[in-house]
Protein backbone atom coordinates (compact mmCIF):
# COMPACT_ATOMS: atom_id res chain seq x y z
CA UNK A 1 0.00 0.00 0.00
CA UNK A 2 2.61 2.57 1.10
CA UNK A 3 4.93 1.67 -1.74
CA UNK A 4 2.07 2.21 -4.18
CA UNK A 5 1.35 5.62 -2.64
CA UNK A 6 4.99 6.64 -2.92
CA UNK A 7 5.13 5.47 -6.54
CA UNK A 8 1.99 7.41 -7.36
CA UNK A 9 3.34 10.59 -5.74
CA UNK A 10 6.65 10.19 -7.58
CA UNK A 11 4.86 9.75 -10.90
CA UNK A 12 6.03 6.16 -11.35
CA UNK A 13 2.47 4.80 -11.11
CA UNK A 14 -0.56 6.21 -12.87
CA UNK A 15 -3.52 7.15 -10.65
CA UNK A 16 -5.82 4.76 -12.52
CA UNK A 17 -3.37 1.89 -12.10
CA UNK A 18 -3.01 2.66 -8.41
CA UNK A 19 -6.80 2.75 -7.98
CA UNK A 20 -7.27 -0.54 -9.83
CA UNK A 21 -4.56 -2.17 -7.74
CA UNK A 22 -6.25 -1.11 -4.49
CA UNK A 23 -9.67 -2.26 -5.71
CA UNK A 24 -8.32 -5.65 -6.81
CA UNK A 25 -6.76 -6.11 -3.39
CA UNK A 26 -10.06 -5.31 -1.69
CA UNK A 27 -11.97 -7.73 -3.91
CA UNK A 28 -9.55 -10.56 -3.15
CA UNK A 29 -10.26 -9.98 0.56
CA UNK A 30 -14.06 -10.24 0.33
CA UNK A 31 -15.76 -12.05 3.22
CA UNK A 32 -19.15 -12.01 4.86
CA UNK A 33 -19.54 -8.56 6.37
CA UNK A 34 -19.05 -8.14 10.11
CA UNK A 35 -20.31 -4.57 10.13
CA UNK A 36 -23.26 -4.43 7.70
CA UNK A 37 -26.48 -6.46 7.77
CA UNK A 38 -29.43 -6.28 5.36
CA UNK A 39 -32.70 -7.02 7.18
CA UNK A 40 -34.88 -8.70 4.57
CA UNK A 41 -38.67 -8.30 4.79
CA UNK A 42 -39.23 -11.00 2.17
CA UNK A 43 -40.94 -14.29 2.95
CA UNK A 44 -39.89 -16.00 -0.23
CA UNK A 45 -36.78 -16.69 -2.29
CA UNK A 46 -34.79 -13.62 -3.37
CA UNK A 47 -34.81 -13.57 -7.19
CA UNK A 48 -33.27 -10.24 -8.12
CA UNK A 49 -30.88 -7.61 -6.72
CA UNK A 50 -29.66 -4.30 -8.11
CA UNK A 51 -27.96 -1.21 -6.73
CA UNK A 52 -29.02 1.98 -8.51
CA UNK A 53 -26.68 3.16 -11.26
CA UNK A 54 -26.86 6.88 -10.44
CA UNK A 55 -25.91 7.19 -6.76
CA UNK A 56 -24.80 3.65 -5.92
CA UNK A 57 -26.78 3.97 -2.72
CA UNK A 58 -30.12 2.19 -2.96
CA UNK A 59 -30.46 -1.59 -3.19
CA UNK A 60 -33.58 -2.99 -4.88
CA UNK A 61 -34.67 -6.57 -4.23
CA UNK A 62 -37.50 -8.79 -5.45
CA UNK A 63 -38.77 -12.10 -4.14
CA UNK A 64 -41.04 -15.06 -4.79
CA UNK A 65 -43.64 -13.82 -2.30
CA UNK A 66 -44.59 -11.10 -4.83
CA UNK A 67 -42.76 -8.41 -2.84
CA UNK A 68 -40.11 -5.84 -3.72
CA UNK A 69 -38.12 -3.70 -1.30
CA UNK A 70 -35.61 -0.83 -1.29
CA UNK A 71 -32.75 -0.36 1.20
CA UNK A 72 -30.32 2.48 1.84
CA UNK A 73 -26.96 0.69 1.91
CA UNK A 74 -25.02 3.79 2.95
CA UNK A 75 -27.06 4.92 5.94
CA UNK A 76 -28.11 2.39 8.54
CA UNK A 77 -31.53 2.45 10.16
CA UNK A 78 -30.35 0.84 13.40
CA UNK A 79 -27.25 -0.49 15.16
CA UNK A 80 -26.57 -3.60 17.21
CA UNK A 81 -23.62 -5.08 19.09
CA UNK A 82 -22.78 -1.93 21.05
CA UNK A 83 -23.30 0.10 17.91
CA UNK A 84 -20.78 -1.83 15.83
CA UNK A 85 -23.10 -3.67 13.44
CA UNK A 86 -25.17 -1.50 11.11
CA UNK A 87 -28.67 -2.78 10.37
CA UNK A 88 -30.15 -1.74 7.04
CA UNK A 89 -33.90 -2.24 7.10
CA UNK A 90 -36.06 -1.63 4.05
CA UNK A 91 -37.08 1.97 3.47
CA UNK A 92 -40.30 0.64 1.97
CA UNK A 93 -41.64 -2.54 0.43
CA UNK A 94 -44.60 -3.44 -1.79
CA UNK A 95 -46.31 -6.82 -1.75
CA UNK A 96 -49.60 -8.58 -2.45
CA UNK A 97 -51.39 -6.36 0.03
CA UNK A 98 -50.65 -3.34 -2.13
CA UNK A 99 -53.63 -2.33 -4.22
CA UNK A 100 -51.75 -2.60 -7.51
CA UNK A 101 -49.11 -5.11 -6.45
CA UNK A 102 -48.17 -8.33 -8.18
CA UNK A 103 -50.14 -11.49 -7.43
CA UNK A 104 -47.36 -14.02 -8.02
CA UNK A 105 -43.57 -14.21 -7.70
CA UNK A 106 -41.53 -11.23 -8.88
CA UNK A 107 -38.72 -12.60 -11.01
CA UNK A 108 -36.99 -9.35 -11.90
CA UNK A 109 -36.63 -5.86 -10.42
CA UNK A 110 -34.50 -3.12 -12.01
CA UNK A 111 -33.93 0.58 -11.49
CA UNK A 112 -34.67 3.13 -14.17
CA UNK A 113 -31.07 3.68 -15.36
CA UNK A 114 -30.84 7.47 -15.05
CA UNK A 115 -33.16 8.22 -12.13
CA UNK A 116 -34.02 6.57 -8.82
CA UNK A 117 -37.52 7.98 -9.11
CA UNK A 118 -38.70 4.88 -10.99
CA UNK A 119 -38.17 1.13 -10.78
CA UNK A 120 -39.57 -1.75 -12.83
CA UNK A 121 -40.74 -5.19 -11.75
CA UNK A 122 -41.62 -8.27 -13.81
CA UNK A 123 -43.67 -11.13 -12.42
CA UNK A 124 -45.04 -14.58 -13.05
CA UNK A 125 -48.51 -12.98 -13.05
CA UNK A 126 -47.75 -11.90 -16.67
CA UNK A 127 -47.32 -8.21 -15.79
CA UNK A 128 -44.48 -5.72 -15.95
CA UNK A 129 -45.12 -2.76 -13.66
CA UNK A 130 -43.42 0.64 -13.51
CA UNK A 131 -43.38 2.11 -9.99
CA UNK A 132 -43.01 5.67 -8.74
CA UNK A 133 -40.47 5.46 -5.90
CA UNK A 134 -41.77 8.58 -4.14
CA UNK A 135 -45.38 7.45 -3.91
CA UNK A 136 -44.85 3.65 -4.17
CA UNK A 137 -47.64 3.58 -6.73
CA UNK A 138 -47.82 1.87 -10.12
CA UNK A 139 -47.72 4.51 -12.85
CA UNK A 140 -47.76 2.09 -15.80
CA UNK A 141 -48.13 -1.60 -16.50
CA UNK A 142 -47.75 -3.94 -19.46
CA UNK A 143 -49.69 -7.18 -19.92
CA UNK A 144 -47.40 -9.90 -21.25
CA UNK A 145 -48.39 -13.18 -22.95
CA UNK A 146 -46.79 -15.35 -20.26
CA UNK A 147 -44.59 -15.46 -17.19
CA UNK A 148 -41.95 -12.74 -17.11
CA UNK A 149 -38.50 -14.21 -16.52
CA UNK A 150 -36.26 -11.16 -16.88
CA UNK A 151 -36.41 -7.45 -17.72
CA UNK A 152 -33.64 -5.04 -18.71
CA UNK A 153 -33.10 -1.41 -19.70
CA UNK A 154 -30.06 -0.01 -21.47
CA UNK A 155 -27.87 2.17 -19.22
CA UNK A 156 -26.59 3.95 -22.35
CA UNK A 157 -29.91 4.84 -23.94
CA UNK A 158 -30.53 8.48 -24.81
CA UNK A 159 -32.91 7.95 -27.76
CA UNK A 160 -35.37 5.47 -26.27
CA UNK A 161 -36.96 4.33 -23.00
CA UNK A 162 -37.48 0.66 -23.79
CA UNK A 163 -37.84 -2.26 -21.39
CA UNK A 164 -36.74 -5.55 -22.95
CA UNK A 165 -38.76 -8.44 -21.56
CA UNK A 166 -37.97 -12.13 -21.70
CA UNK A 167 -41.05 -14.30 -21.09
CA UNK A 168 -42.20 -17.87 -21.62
CA UNK A 169 -43.41 -16.71 -25.05
CA UNK A 170 -41.03 -17.17 -27.99
CA UNK A 171 -41.04 -13.47 -28.85
CA UNK A 172 -38.99 -10.78 -27.12
CA UNK A 173 -41.12 -7.73 -26.40
CA UNK A 174 -39.97 -4.13 -26.07
CA UNK A 175 -42.15 -1.99 -23.78
CA UNK A 176 -41.94 1.77 -24.27
CA UNK A 177 -42.26 3.81 -21.07
CA UNK A 178 -42.61 7.01 -23.08
CA UNK A 179 -45.79 5.87 -24.84
CA UNK A 180 -47.04 3.19 -22.46
CA UNK A 181 -47.33 0.69 -25.30
CA UNK A 182 -45.33 -2.08 -26.93
CA UNK A 183 -42.76 -0.71 -29.36
CA UNK A 184 -42.32 -3.96 -31.31
CA UNK A 185 -41.51 -7.64 -30.93
CA UNK A 186 -38.42 -9.62 -31.90
CA UNK A 187 -39.06 -13.05 -33.37
CA UNK A 188 -36.50 -15.82 -33.76
CA UNK A 189 -36.33 -17.96 -30.63
CA UNK A 190 -38.06 -21.33 -30.77
CA UNK A 191 -38.88 -21.45 -27.06
CA UNK A 192 -39.29 -19.09 -24.13
CA UNK A 193 -36.74 -16.33 -23.50
CA UNK A 194 -35.12 -16.80 -20.09
CA UNK A 195 -32.73 -13.85 -19.95
CA UNK A 196 -32.09 -10.50 -21.67
CA UNK A 197 -29.07 -8.18 -21.57
CA UNK A 198 -28.33 -4.87 -23.30
CA UNK A 199 -24.97 -4.17 -24.89
CA UNK A 200 -22.47 -2.10 -22.90
CA UNK A 201 -21.32 -0.29 -26.06
CA UNK A 202 -24.52 0.47 -28.01
CA UNK A 203 -28.01 1.48 -26.96
CA UNK A 204 -29.48 -0.35 -29.97
CA UNK A 205 -28.00 -3.83 -29.42
CA UNK A 206 -29.92 -6.37 -27.33
CA UNK A 207 -28.74 -9.87 -26.39
CA UNK A 208 -31.20 -12.62 -25.45
CA UNK A 209 -30.83 -16.17 -24.16
CA UNK A 210 -33.60 -18.69 -24.72
CA UNK A 211 -34.88 -22.02 -23.50
CA UNK A 212 -33.88 -23.33 -26.94
CA UNK A 213 -30.21 -22.95 -25.98
CA UNK A 214 -29.66 -20.04 -28.39
CA UNK A 215 -28.11 -16.65 -27.72
CA UNK A 216 -29.27 -14.08 -30.25
CA UNK A 217 -28.12 -10.54 -31.01
CA UNK A 218 -30.64 -7.95 -32.16
CA UNK A 219 -30.40 -4.48 -33.59
CA UNK A 220 -33.76 -3.13 -32.44
CA UNK A 221 -33.84 -0.68 -35.35
CA UNK A 222 -34.44 -3.46 -37.86
CA UNK A 223 -36.26 -6.76 -38.05
CA UNK A 224 -34.60 -10.07 -37.29
CA UNK A 225 -31.50 -10.93 -35.33
CA UNK A 226 -28.11 -10.31 -36.91
CA UNK A 227 -26.09 -12.92 -34.99
CA UNK A 228 -26.63 -16.33 -33.40
CA UNK A 229 -23.79 -17.60 -31.23
CA UNK A 230 -22.48 -21.05 -32.06
CA UNK A 231 -20.51 -22.95 -29.43
CA UNK A 232 -18.63 -24.82 -32.16
CA UNK A 233 -17.23 -21.57 -33.59
CA UNK A 234 -14.24 -20.68 -31.43
CA UNK A 235 -11.08 -18.66 -31.14
CA UNK A 236 -8.22 -18.93 -28.66
CA UNK A 237 -6.70 -16.08 -26.69
CA UNK A 238 -7.94 -12.69 -25.66
CA UNK A 239 -7.89 -9.55 -27.73
CA UNK A 240 -5.14 -7.04 -26.87
CA UNK A 241 -6.25 -3.77 -25.23
CA UNK A 242 -7.54 -1.03 -27.52
CA UNK A 243 -4.39 1.11 -27.24
CA UNK A 244 -2.12 -1.83 -28.10
CA UNK A 245 -4.29 -2.77 -31.08
CA UNK A 246 -4.25 0.83 -32.33
CA UNK A 247 -0.46 0.94 -32.11
CA UNK A 248 -0.22 -2.43 -33.88
CA UNK A 249 -2.53 -1.33 -36.67
CA UNK A 250 -0.59 1.90 -37.05
CA UNK A 251 2.71 0.06 -37.39
CA UNK A 252 1.20 -2.41 -39.85
CA UNK A 253 -0.23 0.37 -42.02
CA UNK A 254 3.11 2.21 -41.94
CA UNK A 255 4.86 -0.96 -43.06
CA UNK A 256 2.40 -1.47 -45.88
CA UNK A 257 2.85 2.13 -47.08
CA UNK A 258 6.64 1.81 -47.13
CA UNK A 259 6.31 -1.49 -48.98
CA UNK A 260 4.07 0.15 -51.57
CA UNK A 261 6.50 3.04 -52.08
CA UNK A 262 9.41 0.64 -52.53
CA UNK A 263 7.73 -1.26 -55.31
CA UNK A 264 8.81 -0.50 -58.85
CA UNK A 265 6.14 1.09 -61.08
CA UNK A 266 4.32 -1.23 -63.49
CA UNK A 267 5.56 -1.26 -67.04
CA UNK A 268 3.12 0.07 -69.57
CA UNK A 269 2.15 -1.93 -72.59
CA UNK A 270 2.54 -0.74 -76.12
CA UNK A 271 -1.01 0.59 -76.16
CA UNK A 272 -0.27 2.83 -73.20
CA UNK A 273 -2.39 0.95 -70.71
CA UNK A 274 -1.26 -0.97 -67.69
CA UNK A 275 -1.72 -4.72 -67.34
CA UNK A 276 -5.35 -5.81 -67.28
CA UNK A 277 -6.60 -7.51 -64.15
CA UNK A 278 -8.90 -10.46 -64.24
CA UNK A 279 -12.53 -9.73 -63.53
CA UNK A 280 -12.50 -12.58 -61.02
CA UNK A 281 -10.34 -10.53 -58.67
CA UNK A 282 -13.05 -7.87 -58.52
CA UNK A 283 -15.76 -10.33 -57.62
CA UNK A 284 -16.55 -10.47 -53.87
CA UNK A 285 -15.51 -13.66 -52.16
CA UNK A 286 -18.17 -16.25 -51.57
CA UNK A 287 -17.62 -16.13 -47.82
CA UNK A 288 -18.24 -12.39 -47.63
CA UNK A 289 -21.50 -12.78 -49.53
CA UNK A 290 -22.68 -15.37 -47.02
CA UNK A 291 -21.78 -13.12 -44.12
CA UNK A 292 -23.91 -10.31 -45.51
CA UNK A 293 -26.94 -12.54 -45.68
CA UNK A 294 -29.41 -12.47 -42.81
CA UNK A 295 -28.74 -15.36 -40.37
CA UNK A 296 -32.35 -16.46 -40.84
CA UNK A 297 -31.56 -17.29 -44.45
CA UNK A 298 -28.95 -19.83 -43.37
CA UNK A 299 -30.76 -22.61 -41.57
CA UNK A 300 -27.57 -24.10 -40.15
CA UNK A 301 -26.51 -20.80 -38.60
CA UNK A 302 -30.01 -19.88 -37.44
CA UNK A 303 -30.29 -23.15 -35.52
CA UNK A 304 -26.92 -22.79 -33.80
CA UNK A 305 -26.87 -23.22 -30.02
CA UNK A 306 -24.67 -21.69 -27.35
CA UNK A 307 -25.60 -24.25 -24.66
CA UNK A 308 -27.00 -27.77 -24.55
CA UNK A 309 -30.07 -26.63 -22.66
CA UNK A 310 -31.63 -23.45 -21.35
CA UNK A 311 -29.55 -20.27 -21.31
CA UNK A 312 -30.12 -19.22 -17.69
CA UNK A 313 -27.82 -16.22 -17.36
CA UNK A 314 -26.11 -13.50 -19.42
CA UNK A 315 -23.70 -10.76 -18.38
CA UNK A 316 -21.70 -8.35 -20.54
CA UNK A 317 -18.34 -7.49 -18.99
CA UNK A 318 -17.82 -3.92 -17.81
CA UNK A 319 -15.44 -3.18 -20.69
CA UNK A 320 -18.11 -4.25 -23.19
CA UNK A 321 -15.77 -6.66 -24.99
CA UNK A 322 -16.99 -10.05 -23.79
CA UNK A 323 -20.19 -11.86 -22.89
CA UNK A 324 -20.49 -14.37 -20.06
CA UNK A 325 -23.23 -16.99 -20.34
CA UNK A 326 -24.50 -19.78 -18.09
CA UNK A 327 -26.75 -22.68 -19.04
CA UNK A 328 -28.75 -25.53 -17.59
CA UNK A 329 -26.04 -27.83 -18.99
CA UNK A 330 -23.94 -26.55 -16.03
CA UNK A 331 -21.52 -24.84 -18.40
CA UNK A 332 -20.15 -21.30 -18.26
CA UNK A 333 -18.88 -19.80 -21.49
CA UNK A 334 -17.07 -16.59 -22.41
CA UNK A 335 -17.75 -15.07 -25.84
CA UNK A 336 -15.88 -12.43 -27.80
CA UNK A 337 -18.49 -9.84 -28.76
CA UNK A 338 -16.54 -8.53 -31.75
CA UNK A 339 -16.27 -11.88 -33.52
CA UNK A 340 -19.15 -13.70 -31.79
CA UNK A 341 -16.92 -16.70 -31.10
CA UNK A 342 -16.48 -18.95 -28.09
CA UNK A 343 -13.14 -18.15 -26.40
CA UNK A 344 -12.87 -21.73 -25.10
CA UNK A 345 -12.07 -20.66 -21.54
CA UNK A 346 -12.35 -23.86 -19.53
CA UNK A 347 -14.33 -22.87 -16.44
CA UNK A 348 -14.12 -25.38 -13.61
CA UNK A 349 -16.97 -27.86 -13.38
CA UNK A 350 -19.89 -26.50 -11.37
CA UNK A 351 -23.54 -27.25 -10.66
CA UNK A 352 -25.97 -24.60 -11.84
CA UNK A 353 -29.70 -24.25 -11.39
CA UNK A 354 -31.72 -25.58 -14.30
CA UNK A 355 -35.27 -24.38 -13.65
CA UNK A 356 -34.93 -20.60 -13.34
CA UNK A 357 -32.84 -17.64 -14.45
CA UNK A 358 -29.77 -16.72 -12.42
CA UNK A 359 -28.19 -13.30 -12.11
CA UNK A 360 -24.46 -13.09 -12.84
CA UNK A 361 -22.04 -10.30 -11.95
CA UNK A 362 -18.53 -9.19 -12.88
CA UNK A 363 -15.94 -7.03 -11.17
CA UNK A 364 -15.30 -3.52 -12.45
CA UNK A 365 -12.03 -4.49 -14.12
CA UNK A 366 -13.73 -7.52 -15.72
CA UNK A 367 -11.17 -9.84 -14.12
CA UNK A 368 -13.63 -11.87 -12.02
CA UNK A 369 -17.03 -13.38 -12.75
CA UNK A 370 -19.41 -14.03 -9.84
CA UNK A 371 -21.68 -17.01 -10.54
CA UNK A 372 -24.36 -18.54 -8.24
CA UNK A 373 -23.51 -22.26 -8.10
CA UNK A 374 -26.34 -23.84 -6.11
CA UNK A 375 -25.78 -22.78 -2.44
CA UNK A 376 -22.36 -21.21 -3.14
CA UNK A 377 -21.31 -18.12 -5.09
CA UNK A 378 -18.02 -18.66 -6.90
CA UNK A 379 -15.71 -15.98 -8.28
CA UNK A 380 -13.94 -17.27 -11.38
CA UNK A 381 -10.87 -15.79 -12.99
CA UNK A 382 -12.42 -14.83 -16.27
CA UNK A 383 -9.43 -15.99 -18.40
CA UNK A 384 -8.16 -19.06 -16.61
CA UNK A 385 -11.59 -20.32 -15.57
CA UNK A 386 -10.26 -21.24 -12.14
CA UNK A 387 -12.11 -20.49 -8.91
CA UNK A 388 -10.50 -17.51 -7.19
CA UNK A 389 -12.99 -17.16 -4.34
CA UNK A 390 -15.93 -19.14 -2.97
CA UNK A 391 -18.61 -17.54 -0.80
CA UNK A 392 -20.29 -19.96 1.59
CA UNK A 393 -23.09 -18.44 3.65
CA UNK A 394 -26.43 -19.37 2.15
CA UNK A 395 -28.08 -22.62 3.25
CA UNK A 396 -30.12 -22.98 0.06
CA UNK A 397 -29.68 -22.16 -3.62
CA UNK A 398 -28.43 -18.68 -4.53
CA UNK A 399 -30.40 -17.01 -7.32
CA UNK A 400 -28.81 -13.61 -7.78
CA UNK A 401 -25.78 -11.49 -7.03
CA UNK A 402 -24.78 -7.89 -7.61
CA UNK A 403 -21.29 -6.41 -7.34
CA UNK A 404 -21.19 -2.80 -6.12
CA UNK A 405 -18.07 -1.35 -7.73
CA UNK A 406 -18.32 1.82 -5.68
CA UNK A 407 -17.65 0.05 -2.36
CA UNK A 408 -16.26 -3.26 -3.72
CA UNK A 409 -19.10 -5.12 -2.01
CA UNK A 410 -21.00 -8.17 -3.21
CA UNK A 411 -24.70 -8.70 -2.46
CA UNK A 412 -26.24 -12.15 -2.82
CA UNK A 413 -29.80 -13.44 -2.43
CA UNK A 414 -31.15 -16.97 -2.32
CA UNK A 415 -33.95 -19.35 -1.48
CA UNK A 416 -33.28 -18.96 2.26
CA UNK A 417 -34.88 -15.48 2.01
CA UNK A 418 -31.71 -13.73 3.12
CA UNK A 419 -29.63 -11.00 1.48
CA UNK A 420 -25.98 -11.36 2.47
CA UNK A 421 -23.31 -8.66 2.20
CA UNK A 422 -19.71 -9.59 1.38
CA UNK A 423 -17.24 -6.81 2.18
CA UNK A 424 -13.45 -6.43 2.17
CA UNK A 425 -11.89 -7.66 5.42
CA UNK A 426 -12.17 -5.17 8.20
CA UNK A 427 -11.84 -5.14 11.97
CA UNK A 428 -14.95 -4.28 13.94
CA UNK A 429 -12.87 -1.90 16.08
CA UNK A 430 -12.41 0.27 13.00
CA UNK A 431 -16.10 1.13 13.20
CA UNK A 432 -15.64 2.98 16.49
CA UNK A 433 -14.12 5.98 14.72
CA UNK A 434 -16.91 6.41 12.16
CA UNK A 435 -19.42 9.20 12.59
CA UNK A 436 -23.04 8.13 12.46
CA UNK A 437 -25.36 10.78 11.14
CA UNK A 438 -28.98 10.50 10.10
CA UNK A 439 -29.78 11.27 6.50
CA UNK A 440 -33.14 11.97 4.93
CA UNK A 441 -34.04 9.98 1.80
CA UNK A 442 -34.73 12.32 -1.10
CA UNK A 443 -35.75 10.51 -4.25
CA UNK A 444 -34.96 12.31 -7.47
CA UNK A 445 -37.97 13.32 -9.51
Amino acid sequence: MWKGIRDREAGKLRPNSFSNRIKSGRISDLQISNHKDIVSPHRGAINSLQVDLTEGRYLLSAASDASAAVYDIQRATDYEGAGLIAKHKSIFSVDKQHGNGHKYAISSAIWYPVDTGLFITGSYDHYIKVWDTNTTQVVMDFKMPGKVYRTAMSPLATSHMLIAAGTEDVQVRLCDIASGAFAHTLSGHRDGVMTVEWSASSEWILITGGCDGAIRFWDIRRAGCFRVLDQSQSQLGRRPPVLERAALNKSLSAGQNSLTRSRAPHKKHANGHGPKHSTISRMPAKGSVRQRLHPGMLSSQDRATAHYGIVTGLKVTEDGMYLLSAGSDSRIRLWDLESGRNTLVNFETVRLQTSKAIQLATSQDSALAFVPCMAVVKAFDIWSGKTSLAFHGHYECVNCCWFNSQDQELYTGGNNRQILVWSPGRLISDEMNEARTDDQDNWSD
